[in-house]
């Protein structure tokens, strides 16, 4: 039974939510004692809130509809959860940004939510403390822009296996990307050369991440922080599935925390090779390493494979279905690269001045279908007052990241992908890069650089050699595709038919391995 519609013990709810319902009239009463209005929104229903009005699988969808008929801000209720939607660029600058010291903090319930999943350890879900403070520092060492640059030859290689694998079997491309995404962030956090196809450690790592990821979702928080006595029901109690898959994926966690550190611990001695984790515990050797500094260590690597790997992995396919709708951005962008690095080697960083139409197309899949449409919600420290609107302590801050890369002033008909938009009238590439698809104000993604990297070798290289092309019926007729997306933090499409074909139809592995 899915997450969503676990959570159904219909007499201890209702009274419960009811009891919510009025001490939050009465905390909201005290603490707004001026009367300043909330921001406009849809009415909630007694109790559930807005629930009902949100649609489930796509509810970026939702608040960009609120968004157009409310406003910039808007304020919805989950149960007893106050959210205040953020719609446009400027406000999201304004209050994330500019306001930072008071909208760094996550939401109490996405916390327990993560807790009662197994993942407690989350970096990106941490209160905003000194906790997240020493993860944050690990995170910096490894991945600032400086560091960063040090990867890119392993990305390149990385890009050149992922090319190999679909020569020699595309009929699991999916994979192979999903693989290719693993693999990268593996060699940064752990040093860890994965097997090209069936991993045992990443299949440990992707088993939890699955789960997780469509287990922890902002309405089973909303769900748990209501009716929070649902933490303590027996797994075995009826309609309690949602405990039991909760028991699951802490297993799933403990260990994904646990085998790819003991890898790092077993082959530091004798490898010099640099990781995040390795470089964490030889910059601490000539100290006294307290146990909260090697959980710490423990924890960020984690979450930076789970993060990294799901999010480049779901930009990537969302590119693959981009590529396979609009087949002349796809030639446009080859003949681009054909015309700078020609036919007998592959591309490389020093290339990446020299294509912008390739730059453009990342930036387009980046836009067209952010892989995180609503980022991660943010909370309010202290109550707050924007452009005359009350916002409460507490409140859960979401923004809606769809909504921004989907504005029409901004982006003429957005749900078209169209490349030429980051084009000013010379000609030359605009300084729109789409920033926001990485989050905003202090709890932005610290592997935006690395991230950047990886996708754009893997888009570039997999554009120099390959096709993306619909896949035919019977009597040789195209198969068109009507993409369905998965619902969660993250977004990526659901499999779906494509064929992934040499553009040298003579190429071979040993020909692809002489264009090193």
């Amino acid at each position: 039974m899915a997450a969503s519609s676990d959570f159904r013990l219909p007499a201890l709810a209702a009274i419960s939510a009811v009891a919510y319902g009025l001490v939050s009239w009465w905390s909201q009463k005290k603490r707004n004692p001026g009367g300043l209005p909330l921001p406009p929104g849809p009415k909630p229903l007694p109790v559930v809130g807005n629930v009902l009005g949100i649609k489930i699988d796509e509810p970026w969808v939702t608040y960009t509809h609120w968004g157009a008929t409310y406003g910039e801000l808007v304020y919805s209720r989950l149960l007893n959860q106050e959210i205040i939607l953020i719609n446009t660029e400027e406000v999201a600058r304004d209050l994330l940004e500019r306001r930072s010291n008071n909208y760094s903090d996550r939401p109490g319930i996405l916390c327990l939510t993560n807790d009662f999943f197994g993942w407690s350890f989350n970096s990106v879900m941490i209160k905003y403390n000194d906790r997240w403070r020493l993860h944050r520092r690990l995170f910096h060492q490894a991945f600032r822009p400086e560091a960063a640059f040090t990867y890119q030859s392993m990305q390149l290689r990385k890009a050149r296996e992922l090319l190999i694998n679909l020569l020699e079997d595309s009929v699991h491309w999916r994979a192979h990307f999903q693989t290719h995404s693993a693999s990268i962030i593996m060699s940064v956090v752990y040093g860890y050369e994965t097997a090209p196809r069936d991993d045992p450690i990443i299949s440990i790592v992707e088993k939890a991440v699955n789960l997780a990821v469509s287990s922890i979702k902002p309405e089973v928080a909303a769900f748990l922080g209501a009716f929070p006595f649902l933490q303590y029901i027996p797994s075995w109690f009826p309609g309690a599935s949602f405990k039991r898959t909760a028991v699951l994926s802490t297993k799933y966690a403990e260990d994904m925390i646990e085998a790819p550190f003991q890898y790092v611990e077993t082959n530091m001695a004798r490898s010099a090779a640099p990781s995040m984790v390795a470089d964490s515990l030889r910059r601490a050797e000539d100290e006294i390493v307290s146990e909260t500094y090697v959980k710490a260590v423990k924890e960020t690597a984690v979450t930076a494979f789970a993060a990294a790997s799901e999010t480049t992995a779901s930009t990537l396919l969302i590119f693959i279905l981009a590529m396979l709708q609009n087949p002349k951005v796809q030639a446009r962008a080859q003949a681009e690269i054909d015309s700078v690095v020609g036919s007998v080697r592959l591309p490389n960083f020093e290339d990446r001045a020299s294509l912008p139409y390739v730059e453009a197309v990342l930036r387009e899949v980046l836009r067209w279908h952010p892989a995180v449409p609503l980022s991660i919600p943010h909370a309010a420290t202290h109550d707050d007052v924007y452009n005359g609107y009350f916002i409460p302590q507490g409140a859960t801050i979401i923004t809606n990241t769809w909504a921004i890369t989907h504005n029409e002033a901004k982006y003429p008909n957005p749900d078209e992908f169209k490349p030429e938009r980051f084009f000013d009238a010379d000609g030359q590439l605009n300084n729109d890069t789409v920033s926001f698809a990485f989050g905003a104000g202090r709890r932005i993604c610290v592997g935006r650089y690395i991230a950047d990297a990886s996708m754009w070798s893997a888009m570039v290289s997999v554009l120099a050699v390959f096709d993306i092309k619909k896949c035919q019926d019977e009597q040789g007729n195209n198969i068109n595709v009507n993409p369905k997306f998965t619902a969660g933090i993250t977004s990526h499409p659901l499999p779906f038919p494509c064929r992934v074909v040499p553009r040298n139809k003579g190429l071979s592995t040993e020909k692809l391995t002489q264009m090193y």
